[in-house]
């Protein structure tokens, strides 16, 4: 265990296949942060273009990670680059479409598929060239791009039209399934081969058999709906963890709009499609005189599983710190006293920018699960 220093303004990251490595996008400092998980003290750092602005990093290769550059100069293009494992130079840049925002490469590492919201376009890249296959027009305001594990079908989650494209990696070819408007996070479960969409704006999570083609919803779970709904008062879903055997979900939400900011986890049983349980996460009250951003960052709260399927990790920008679910029980797992444990962020190591100023604050974004 230990703490990275990283750059400004990280928002994502990546583990190589190997887990040799991790890459985090730092960007308020366009650059990219490389370290060892087993040496956390030993940090390389990857320059990039001055308007760069990386905002996703990807890779199922052990030579080469992409990074999704956002381009803040009005009327440039997003560009990709590809940055050499080996060197941590940038080997390759490929312009793509406006404002890209995620990437999934396929398992066979052949094809990478770049998600860009600005131009409502998809662009498929040869891995091995690093040269353009295609630019797919496949909704409205696309956010979202996962790969199945056999790399025959990528699938993109259109915020905009309500749609997610399940697209065909040998010819491209595409066709499209309704989830309705407003997804923000889908997730791949190869265990039992399912999408999972959820969807801030109507308040639930959309469950998808990726089987068929394109792919078949199985389920729609709206947290609000019932006599005894999970959320009790409207809330906004906004990402979704599966165990590895694919028997349960953690969606993971929070009320819009209120203050104290309050969150929960719930627990929905992968098969009946019923809510398990309701795990609320500790009300954060929210300074609007020094804001800390985390109402405009992309995941105000994040949820992944760990590995074994024993615990379920939930980040929480506001609270400055990260919860634990021990799966077994599914309950917070305690401090010392029996409250639920929260792991703060520790203390930024950056100078203050200014004489008798507090360093700034830390504000977890995003959550990395080990191999």
């Amino acid at each position: 265990m230990g703490v990275a220093r990283l750059g400004l303004g990280p928002v994502h990251a990546a583990l190589l296949p190997n887990a040799g490595r991790v890459y985090v996008a730092n960007s308020l400092e366009n650059s990219i942060s490389s370290y060892s998980p087993t040496d956390v003290t030993s940090v390389t750092t990857v320059s990039l273009p001055a308007s760069a602005v990386p905002v996703f990093v990807h890779t199922t290769q052990n030579d080469t990670v992409y990074v999704a550059n956002g381009d803040v100069i009005p009327g440039n293009t997003g560009t990709v680059s590809a940055i050499s494992t080996a060197s941590n130079v940038i080997a390759s840049t490929i312009s793509v479409g406006t404002n890209p925002v995620g990437l999934a490469e396929t398992p066979d590492t052949k094809k990478l598929y770049v998600v860009n919201q600005g131009s409502d376009s998809v662009t498929s890249i040869n891995t091995i060239d690093k040269t353009v296959n295609a630019t797919l027009s496949t909704g409205t305001s696309p956010v979202w791009a996962v790969a199945r594990s056999d790399s025959a079908r990528v699938y993109v989650l259109n915020q905009g039209s309500g749609t997610v494209s399940s697209i065909d990696t040998s010819s491209e070819a595409f066709s499209n399934v309704s989830v309705g408007a407003g997804g923000n996070f889908m997730l791949y479960d190869k265990g039992r081969n399912r999408l999972y969409v959820t969807n801030p704006v109507a308040h639930r999570l959309s469950i998808l058999d990726a089987t068929a083609d394109p792919p078949t919803l199985l389920a729609t779970i709206d947290l609000t709906a019932g006599t005894s709904p999970a959320c009790p008062v409207v809330c906004s879903p906004v990402s979704v963890a599966v165990l590895p055997d694919g028997s349960r979900a953690y969606v993971v939400s929070y009320v819009s709009g209120s203050n104290p900011l309050s969150s929960q986890v719930t627990v929905i049983d992968t098969q009946s499609y019923t809510v398990r349980k309701v795990i609320p996460l500790s009300s954060v009250n929210i300074d609007l005189v020094n804001p800390t951003g985390c109402a405009t960052s992309r995941f105000r709260l994040f949820t992944a599983a760990a590995s074994d399927g024993s615990r379920v990790y939930i980040s929480n920008c506001d609270a400055g710190g990260t919860k634990i679910i021990l799966t077994a029980t599914d309950t917070l797992v305690p401090d010392l006293t029996g409250n639920p444990l929260l792991i703060s962020a520790p203390v930024s190591s950056f100078t203050p920018s200014a004489a008798g100023q507090q360093p700034p604050p830390q504000n977890p974004v995003f959550i990395l699960p080990g191999p």
